[in-house]
């Protein structure tokens, strides 16, 4: 359990655009599958693009080709994803959103870009 509790891993923390993890974020291995939804203003947004990466802290991992660094996917039509970790690790999974306000930015009006981020840590498989 994280931090000595097993509830409300799955609950909205009322951010403007989070990701509400529907498979528990910690007690996952490497190959489980983990699915999250990504909401805007508490709604599933459809079809969200969310990109995943991992935390190579001491570079001993090496991506066959640089479209695997950063890894991405689309949720469905009900802002759901899902991806397996290949490696046990850190893992980021970043999702982003536009928000329905604008910025003044040198006399022009300009987008404010929202980020929903999510760590999950895979652990490694352990026999005896």
């Amino acid at each position: 359990a994280a931090f000595g509790d097993d509830t409300g891993w799955d609950e909205k923390i009322g951010l403007k655009t989070e990701i509400i993890p529907l498979s528990k974020p910690f007690g996952l291995y490497a190959g489980n599958l983990f699915q999250g939804i990504v909401k805007l203003d508490g709604k599933p947004v459809p079809y969200a693009e969310v990109e995943i990466e991992f935390y190579n802290e001491h570079k001993t991992a090496i991506a066959p080709t640089e479209y695997m660094i950063t890894q991405t996917v689309k949720a469905d039509q009900n802002g759901v994803f899902s991806y397996c970790a290949p490696v046990f690790g850190w893992w980021g999974f970043a999702a982003l959103n536009t928000s329905d306000k604008k910025r003044m930015h040198n006399g022009e009006k300009k987008d404010i870009e929202l980020g929903a981020v999510l760590w999950v840590k895979f652990e490694a498989w352990q026999e005896k």
